[in-house]
């Protein structure tokens, strides 16, 4: 283990912004984190992919040894949808009960956090499209979220994202109670994480302290998180990608996406605003898109961000510590881990990018950008990122 980068070693537990029990081996704690936050019928929220692994059985034999017996629903798809969220909710009802384990990357961590802000009210998902603040807390079921990638950071999340089948929309759903009480952060988890998913996953993580960074608004707090989960992503992303069993380096990217997350309450923008409508039309990996949108929205944010970003690469001690610098960085970075530069190397085929821009310009994220967009400034950006017009 280098002193360098863990000197206090590489597992703790944490209270921001909720209690976090970080480290290798911290699965073990799983049935402390379900005591503690008031479940003792827990239903296992997590997608096909990650119950056929063996690190699901690990968790219910942890919970099983503890005399805990969880339910599971696993019908979760890529980008959950509404019907995934109304299936779970009767799982939860027909089961009896009493609060969630979200486990998995982002769609497992969102959908169960979604059902158990729902589980206890009548009616559809989109019922209650708009009105989830009003949803009372004391309706909301406890949750203990344990991530199984490092990017999304939903775990240490207020907010979940379902797609709206029919409308084929992303719809960003937040409430306060969402905020997982209790967070099992095991990097040995991660370790079954192909190449593919440690990349895209880790440019998640990427663009939400670099978004947050860039971001219009005074949050000193999280400037200071996103500049050290960015540092993180630089040392330890290719090393992780390039030695997936490396616990150092998946335990910074671990971290790294917690800090993502945390930092990004203060802003995304337009990476987000372009991604979303990508991923819910085109069916693309969220991260992914995030990595091939990423430098052509930070070009485009220049002149807003380039002292911010020339401070970050002296920080990162980038041999060139310019713009210029950093924005080589990424498309290096990029290269390294084998993400597509444009949106047809991505897949995308006969985009309509008049609808894709009416669609980034109405996501939340897109009033949050450094510079002001609209959209004929989405439209452009999505063009320049089919062609690689940097």
């Amino acid at each position: 283990m280098s002193q360098t980068y863990f000197p206090y070693g590489l597992a703790g537990t944490w209270k921001y912004p909720a209690n976090i029990r970080f480290g290798p081996g911290a699965i073990a704690a799983l049935p402390e984190a379900c005591a503690a936050a008031g479940m003792a019928r827990p239903l296992l929220v997590t997608d096909p992919g990650v119950r056929a692994l063996p690190i699901c059985d690990k968790a219910l034999k942890v919970l099983s040894d503890a005399g805990i017996e969880a339910g599971i629903f696993s019908n979760v798809q890529p980008d959950p949808v509404g019907k995934n969220i109304d299936d779970g909710i009767a799982a939860f009802q027909n089961g009896g009960h009493d609060g969630v384990i979200a486990f998995g990357g982002g769609s497992g961590l969102d959908a169960g956090k979604s059902i158990a802000l729902l589980c206890r009210i009548d009616g559809s998902i989109w019922d209650h499209e708009g009105a989830f603040g009003d949803v009372p807390a004391d309706q909301v079921a406890p949750v203990v979220s344990v991530p199984t990638t490092a990017g999304t950071g939903s775990e240490v999340g207020r907010a979940t994202v379902v797609t709206h089948e029919e409308q084929q929309v992303k719809k960003i759903l937040l409430h306060p109670a969402m905020m997982p009480r209790e967070v099992v952060a095991d990097p040995e988890l991660t370790l079954a994480l192909p190449p593919f998913l440690t990349a895209a996953t880790g440019m998640d993580a990427l663009a939400h302290s670099l978004e947050a960074l860039s971001g219009p608004f005074l949050h000193p707090m999280s400037d200071g998180i996103a500049v050290e989960g960015i540092r993180l992503v630089h040392d330890w992303l290719p090393v992780a990608f390039r030695d997936g069993n490396n616990i150092e380096a998946r335990t910074a990217m671990m971290a790294a996406a917690i800090m993502g997350a945390v930092a990004f309450q203060k802003a995304l923008g337009a990476i987000h605003a372009l991604s979303h409508p990508i991923g819910a039309v085109h069916h693309l990996h969220h991260g992914m898109t995030n990595a091939v949108f990423m430098p052509y929205v930070v070009q485009f944010n220049r002149p807003a961000i380039e002292p911010a970003i020339e401070r970050l690469a002296r920080y990162l001690n980038l041999a060139d510590p310019s713009f210029d610098g950093f924005q080589n960085w990424i498309l290096d970075l990029r290269s390294t881990l084998a993400m597509p530069h444009t949106l047809k190397e991505a897949g995308v085929e006969d985009p309509d990018f008049d609808r894709l821009a009416d669609m980034a310009f109405a996501d939340p994220n897109a009033a949050e950008n450094p510079v002001p967009v609209g959209v004929a400034e989405l439209k452009m950006l999505f063009e320049k990122t089919y062609e690689g017009k940097l």
